[in-house]
């Protein structure tokens, strides 16, 4: 929320005010002047979050230890249970690369998609 905070201070009060010069209503300000203007702001919260999301650990080892019946075991967890529980640090070591590699492939594919939507203060997304 911080970051987005600062995001949304970054935004210029001069486009709020052209945009009123221009008849918009709130909603047209929200989606034609502050998403555009935020729009790296949320591109890195999205990158972000997706990596987060491949990280859950503390709460399945915490509250279930994996169970019951694995419904809780999620793929870092399985990751630390192989390497610390049933020592086979080898497979573990692969499964934290394909791990890196999955988290690659995902941020590579939202960069790409991103150029369409991310609008840069310089205006050419570079």
């Amino acid at each position: 929320m911080i970051i987005f905070l600062a995001g949304l201070q970054g935004v210029p009060r001069i486009m709020y005010e052209a945009g009123q010069i221009d008849g918009v209503n709130r909603w047209q300000s929200l989606w034609n002047i502050t998403l555009p203007i935020i729009s790296p702001v949320i591109l890195f919260q999205l990158i972000l979050g997706v990596i987060q999301s491949f990280q859950v650990f503390t709460q399945a080892f915490v509250m279930t230890q994996g169970g019951p019946h694995y419904a809780t075991q999620f793929y870092v967890f399985y990751l630390w249970q192989t390497g610390f529980e049933f020592y086979n640090m080898g497979y573990a070591s692969a499964m934290a690369w394909l791990l890196l590699v999955i988290v690659m492939i995902l941020t590579y594919i939202i960069m790409k998609v991103s150029k369409k939507y991310v609008h840069y203060e310089g205006g050419d997304g570079a």
